[in-house]
């Protein structure tokens, strides 16, 4: 070993028996309190609602075929239902799509006659937007908002957000259709309330190539929201939607305006990630007999494992019926889900904080073990960059698990095991580890 290596390996010796602290590097990202809060929700629900669920055989790209929005009318729609289902799986936030590829606008919108004015639903004067966001702040639940401003059906415009059906080539309309979207977003951050989340489906096209000025608007309006994708993320997609990230995963990515995938380090910028998924295979928006794809409980928590406890918020989907109700199916298996979670992880059998390199956990007696939660306070950054989680049992320390990257949360499973103590031992750090829970688990 050269004599750099040499210095190297003892300062990390040092450390880890507590005789030494790294410095803070001057470069260590950290999170705005708004991300952090973000983090700290870590399940919402999704809510997809659009006009192909009364009319199951169109999508938006069949302009020749769009229906009218007097096919809008759902006999039983309630929003407070919807809470329930986002009581049901633990979510503490939900995300309505107010506004997807069809063009249909649902909300009293002034921008163009396709939406709820023009509808039979309430007589004309129904706002879903309104209702939603008054449920969530009923029961507790932060409203987001998803509005898709890279295709319209009825303004015959698609991704990445031109018109002419995708193709462009008409300047003055595609600067009308920004204004238009400029309106969309007025309305929509404006006539509500503080949202707690704001969604692009594949970002916004730049203003340069015709895109909507949409910052101004947002900072303006609603400057404390989260933001994924879009020129103004601060919350990323974790690149697929299968409801699980890799690993490891990090909150810190390069400088990428349109990063996704998991992270790295000693990234340059805070972007956590959100994992969505419908609760039914392939399918966002209701389609009828499609009861058998919907995802069991123990598959559905263990996307839970694979998001939560791997660094990530978990974005689950609800499909309401043309009734304006979530399935009966779909709520029970909210339900199950829900009941699940709470059970493995409600209440452990001992928990504790800590910083340096060791944090020990004394358990009052004996108990069998398989699962443990860590936590960094990320409000400090993501410091940990190696760890291993043990055991003492009858014969000593016993490994349970090891990894990489803690961060918000990152849940380890592991073959049953009796102890009485578990510590994290953080072996490579880039600065004194903060660890906010240490906790175990008897799940299984």
């Amino acid at each position: 070993m050269n004599e750099h290596g040499t210095f190297v390996a003892g300062m990390l010796l040092a450390f880890a028996v507590g005789c030494s602290k790294p410095p803070v590097p001057a470069n260590l990202v950290k999170p705005t309190p708004e991300q952090a809060v973000w983090q700290d929700m870590e399940v919402g629900l999704f809510i997809h609602y659009d006009l192909p669920v009364f009319k199951p055989d169109w999508n938006h790209r069949q302009y020749e075929s769009r229906p009218g929005p007097e096919i809008f009318d759902p006999a039983k729609l309630d929003t407070e239902q919807w809470m329930e289902a986002a009581e049901a799986i633990g979510a503490k936030y939900a995300v309505f799509v107010a506004k997807h590829g069809s063009g249909f606008l649902s909300w009293q919108s002034d921008q163009y006659p396709y939406g709820m004015k023009q509808s039979p639903y309430q007589g004309g004067k129904g706002d879903l937007v309104r209702d939603f966001v008054a449920s969530c702040r009923k029961h507790g639940i932060r409203p987001g908002i998803y509005a898709s401003m890279s295709s319209n059906g009825y303004l015959e415009v698609d991704n990445p957000g031109l018109v002419n059906r995708g193709k462009g080539g008409d300047p003055a309309a595609q600067a009308r259709y920004a204004r238009t979207c400029e309106g969309l977003l007025t309305e929509l951050w404006g006539n509500y309330g503080e949202l707690f989340e704001i969604w692009f489906d594949g970002g916004v096209l730049d203003p340069a190539q015709g895109g909507p000025d949409m910052l101004p608007i947002l900072r303006r309006l609603q400057p404390k929201a989260v933001v994924f994708q879009g020129p103004a993320a601060s919350i990323r997609w974790i690149g697929n939607e299968d409801g699980v990230a890799p690993y490891p995963c990090w909150s810190t990515v390069p400088e990428s305006r349109d990063y996704n995938g998991g992270g790295t380090p000693d990234g340059s910028r805070w972007l956590p990630g959100e994992c969505d998924v419908p609760v039914r295979r392939e399918t966002w928006l209701w389609l009828p007999d499609t009861e058998d794809r919907l995802f069991t409980r123990d598959e559905l928590v263990d996307k839970y494992e694979r998001s939560v406890g791997r660094n990530c918020n978990l974005l689950l989907n609800a499909n309401p019926d043309p009734s304006g109700l979530i399935p009966e199916p779909d709520m029970a298996r909210y339900r199950e889900f829900g009941a699940e979670i709470r059970r493995r992880y409600g209440q452990s059998l001992a928990e504790t904080s800590g910083r340096g390199a060791v944090v020990e956990l004394k358990l009052g007696a004996a108990a069998r073990i398989d699962h443990a939660v860590l936590m960094e306070d990320i409000l400090e950054g993501e410091r940990v960059r190696e760890y291993v989680v043990e055991g003492r049992t009858d014969v000593g320390w016993q490994e349970l698990a090891r990894g990489e990257s803690i961060g918000h949360k990152r849940i380890e499973r592991f073959d049953p095991v009796k102890v009485s103590r578990v510590r994290v031992r953080v072996t490579r750090s880039v600065a004194e580890p903060r660890i906010r829970k240490l906790a175990v688990f008897g799940a299984d």
